[in-house]
């Protein structure tokens, strides 16, 4: 029998999914040998931190959002509730780095 979805079920898919968001520019920078903004440059979030850096940070993201979504309740791809929370953790954060990013790069 499958246990219900909580309250804190939900809460978890969100930040999983804003994890998962933030995973992905880190990654693709350091990945592809760029230097990129990270929690750890100086000054925090707007300096630039190396490829390796930028690398284990998205990893760390990755990690915690896998954690947060696939480890915590029961993750339903089929279940439209916890797709619509997923994404809007994805989309939230998507939208605050693509600020942040693009104030920085010249984007916005």
């Amino acid at each position: 029998m499958d246990k219900p979805t909580r309250w804190y079920h939900f809460v978890a898919y969100f930040f999983g999914g804003t994890f998962l968001a933030n995973t992905v520019p880190h990654l693709v920078n350091g990945i592809s040998g760029n230097a990129f903004q990270s929690p750890f440059a100086s000054p925090p979030g707007e300096g630039l931190s190396s490829s390796t850096v930028n690398v284990l940070w998205g990893l760390f993201n990755l990690a915690v959002g896998y954690v947060l979504v696939c480890r915590i309740g029961r993750f339903d791809l089929r279940n439209t509730r916890h797709v619509l929370v997923l994404a809007a953790g994805i989309l939230i954060m998507a939208l605050m780095l693509a600020r942040t990013f693009g104030r920085l790069h010249g984007g916005l």
